[in-house]
């Protein structure tokens, strides 16, 4: 047996080992994506700042905090005000119900750290959580992101698997009341 084999089989397995590990430039792609698309507006919590609301990155991308109980939802008058956010911009409530942000970050109880690469994408594509759950509640604009290209939403997930995982149990989204605000 010549040495030419096992050096092979050693290649192999290195690029075999690799084949499902997204590169630094898909990461890269994914983070600029995340970044241009508003994905920070809503899923990374508002502190206080010196100068007013800023994201809290130290929570970045960690969706509602699960510490901020919130109260029962402004009752609004008739049309045409038909939905409201918290300051935190993490909650909001609408005709659809109350929905919270959900966690992006790996955490792989509260977040998308369980998740696959498949049900990222179906649950793009369906526009419903793990591509057959309940339905993605405004104000996500899941419609945005179903315009996005495979390899695009691939970076978008590989960066969200990439960040800091951040332990964050996200309240489950509340049905809307019996009589629903009339849209005008």
């Amino acid at each position: 047996m010549s040495l030419t084999r096992p050096f092979l089989l050693a290649l192999l397995g290195v690029a075999l080992a690799q084949a499902g590990t997204p590169g630094k430039s898909v990461i890269r792609r994914g983070a600029y994506l995340v970044s241009i698309s508003g994905c920070h507006d809503c899923h990374t919590p508002l502190k206080m700042g010196p100068k007013g609301p800023e994201p809290d990155m130290t929570r970045m991308l960690s969706g509602h905090p699960e510490a901020l109980k919130m109260p029962p939802a402004p009752k609004l008058p008739e049309g045409p005000w038909g939905w409201v956010g918290s300051l935190s911009m993490t909650a909001f409530t609408g005709p659809w119900g109350v929905t919270y942000t959900a966690n992006l970050t790996p955490d792989k109880e509260t977040g998308l750290g369980s998740w696959t690469e498949a049900q990222f994408l179906q649950m793009v594509r369906t526009g419903r959580h793990l591509g057959q759950g309940r339905r993605i509640l405004p104000p996500m604009p899941i419609q945005n992101l179903q315009l996005v290209s495979e390899p695009d939403l691939k970076a978008i997930f590989a960066y969200l698997q990439s960040i800091p995982a951040i332990h964050n149990r996200v309240p489950a989204p509340i049905e809307p009341a019996a009589t629903p605000i009339p849209m005008h």
